[in-house]
């Protein structure tokens, strides 16, 4: 009986020291639960997509004409038809679209496969490829990349961003892209300097980001997953078009009442 009396006597005691401790609960359990955090999001995000989704519908960007998923031999075995969207995607850096495609439609010409390319002296890949923006370092690093793929993925291109990155040549804007589109895969977004540019200007981003490999980590936080494939489509022709790097055609856009940088432009 003693110790049920001691026992009875330290209840107050304890119920206080338990009072003083923070207490954690999963969202949804206990009375105290706290609700959990909204996650952040841009304002008007999902009326500016929608607009801008209005504005490419008639899909006549030179991004949708001659794009990178475009070059391609649609009708060449899988493992080619990678190789050749790789090979486009490391063609388009700091190249319109018009050029990428006639560069495309010059090698496709004469067989664009592994094989081919290895066979190709450094100089008359470069005939073919030019005027690509700097084709001298694009024609060292295709020869270099292709070695790789026929020693070590037996003439296929890698199937993970980690491996594609490694690639020479590839940065991670191409090694999304070629997820998207060789192997119909999302592992990220792929932020070139259009999506870079406009996620800016639409203050997609919490902070203003200087670099698009910044843009894509700051857009991956919060922009739903299932928008991540679209959003690169979308925005490269929208920049095309409309949100222009120098002038932009604000007049012309239907975000101009909810674009926080029309103002400014």
């Amino acid at each position: 009986a003693g110790s049920q009396i001691q026992g009875t006597a330290g209840i107050p005691r304890q119920s206080r020291r338990r009072k003083s401790l923070a207490i954690a609960y999963e969202p949804g359990q206990g009375d105290g639960a706290e609700p959990r955090r909204a996650r952040w999001e841009p304002l008007h995000w999902r009326e500016q997509l929608e607009r801008i989704r209005d504005m490419r519908r008639s899909r006549d960007a030179p991004v949708d004409e001659m794009g990178v998923q475009k070059c391609y031999d649609s009708s060449a075995p899988p493992q080619v038809m990678r190789y050749q969207v790789l090979l486009a995607l490391m063609l388009s850096s700091q190249t319109k679209d018009q050029v990428t495609s006639a560069a495309m439609l010059r090698l496709r010409r004469r067989g664009l496969t592994v094989d081919s390319v290895l066979q190709m002296d450094d100089e008359t890949l470069g005939q073919i490829i030019y005027p690509v923006g700097f084709w001298r370092n694009k024609v060292k690093y295709i020869k270099q990349t292709t070695a790789i793929l026929k020693q070590k993925y037996g003439g296929d291109i890698p199937s993970t961003v980690e491996e594609l990155v490694q690639l020479p040549g590839v940065g991670p804007k191409m090694a999304h892209l070629a997820m998207h589109i060789a192997w119909d895969s999302v592992a990220g977004i792929a932020v070139d300097t259009h999506v870079h540019r406009i996620s800016n200007r639409l203050k997609w981003v919490k902070k203003e980001t200087k670099y698009p490999e910044e843009t894509r980590v700051a857009l991956e936080e919060w922009l739903p997953r299932d928008l991540w494939k679209e959003i690169n489509w979308l925005l490269v022709g929208f920049g095309q078009q409309t949100c222009l790097p120098v002038n932009p055609r604000c007049s012309q856009c239907l975000n101009q009442d909810i674009c926080p940088a029309a103002k400014r432009l």
